[in-house]
């Protein structure tokens, strides 16, 4: 049976680190998530933490709500599902993920802040980065009076042959 998750237990020292998967969180020590959070204007709570130790410890990846929710349970976080949403978006805002919409219908959370592209393998569901420097977007309309664009997101949908 699984150990309940408790984010005070998180790894802090280097042997703890290496011992876990991955060990980094983008190039930060795992010990360092809760200064990552604070810097980027977000109080370390325990369920923050969680999810953050969730999120960053498996490297580059794209996520859901619904299946980050399902991690959270899985490792014994006692948290709801409008908290993950509302822990994405803080997130989200404070610049340690984007929001990638396909559809309007699914919503992914992308660790992986360079500029980038993706493909998603539609029969799965899957989004693949393509890196930016590989697909060229030009003749961008002007943006309204007031507005600059911030950046473009490529999605090529993939079908198997």
């Amino acid at each position: 049976m699984p150990q309940p998750f408790i984010a005070s237990k998180i790894p802090s020292s280097a042997a703890a680190v290496q011992a876990n998967a991955g060990g980094h969180l983008h190039g930060c020590p795992v010990h360092d998530l809760r200064t990552k959070l604070r810097q980027a204007g977000l109080r370390p709570t325990r369920q923050r933490v969680a999810l953050g130790w969730l999120l960053f410890a498996k490297g580059d990846r794209h996520i859901t709500a619904e299946k980050l929710y399902e991690e959270a349970t899985g490792a014994r976080v006692a948290i709801s599902l409008a908290t993950v949403y509302n822990t994405l978006h803080q997130f989200t805002e404070a610049g340690l993920l984007r929001e990638i919409a396909v559809d309007g219908s699914k919503t992914y959370f992308d660790t992986n802040l360079s500029n980038h592209h993706h493909f998603l393998v539609e029969d799965t569901n899957a989004l693949v980065d393509i890196p930016g420097s590989h697909i060229e977007v030009s003749a961008l309309p002007d943006a309204p009076p007031g507005m600059e664009i911030d950046r473009v997101d490529v999605i090529i949908r993939l079908r198997r042959k």
